[in-house]
């Protein structure tokens, strides 16, 4: 149930963004999003085939057979994994950019949620709101790091790379899970550790909420919504069932 709850709540912050009050603090998050996602999407359909032939080894022509076998094998999980790469890597990068107009829209998205009154006068974040929000994402690239590192790892290991594009689902839905529950905590001072903390204590409930990101992400016109819809789900997430719950 928690991991159909966790999911759910995408779709809260889709009704979220829509709301008079929110809708102007969504526009330049929402741009950031449209234009790097579109960079993706170009490239993935321009370079995709390329990528696939570097990723595949040469063989002899009397290998012939086994390239056709490994192909078969193989070519899924190659598939999976450029479109991982690709659609996760913007992903973060968009996120990056426009973390600091996201830790806004989180803090409005609070105050909505609050029935209090949202004002007309900080469409653009604070300094303290720009600097929390760099230094969250700092810690959150060095985790991302260590751990594509390790997954990387195994998909280039024959027979246990059939696994590989499971973790790379599992490993990216947990990530972006991270990305958004860092913006409503960390406007009330939790750190990336205790974001981390708080993701395990309920992981089913932050597992089914990033599986509905990395959807909505890996779904076109869909996808530009993902950012503004993820910082406001996750707000709702924090206040409603963790922060409720830590209380």
């Amino acid at each position: 149930m928690r991991l159909i709850s966790g999911f759910m709540y995408l779709i809260r912050g889709l009704q979220l963004i829509f709301q008079p009050g929110l809708r102007r603090f969504v526009i330049i998050p929402f741009a950031i999003n449209l234009s790097l996602f579109s960079v993706g999407i170009y490239l993935l359909i321009n370079q995709f085939q390329g990528w696939l032939n570097y990723l595949m080894p040469d063989f002899p022509s009397w290998l012939s057979w086994l390239e056709s076998l490994i192909t078969w094998i193989l070519w899924p999980a190659f598939v999976v994994l450029i479109f991982f790469v690709v659609f996760y890597s913007f992903s973060f990068v968009a996120n990056l950019v426009a973390s600091p107009f996201n830790g806004l829209l989180s803090e409005k998205t609070e105050k909505c949620l609050r029935g209090e009154s949202i004002q007309d006068d900080a469409l653009l974040p604070t300094w303290q709101i720009i600097k929390q929000s760099f230094h969250g994402e700092f810690h959150k690239m060095l985790h991302f790091l260590k751990w594509a590192a390790l997954i990387l790892i195994i998909s280039v290991i024959p027979v246990i790379n059939v696994v590989a594009p499971f973790l790379w689902f599992v490993f990216g839905a947990w990530m972006l899970a991270l990305e958004y529950l860092d913006y409503p905590m960390s406007n009330h001072h939790r750190f990336f550790k205790d974001i981390k903390a708080t993701a395990r204590q309920n992981q089913f409930l932050t597992l089914g909420f990033g599986t509905a990101l990395f959807g909505i992400t890996s779904i076109p016109v869909l996808n530009f919504f993902a950012m503004p819809a993820g910082v406001a789900g996750a707000t709702a997430l924090w206040l409603e069932k963790v922060d409720q719950h830590e209380k």
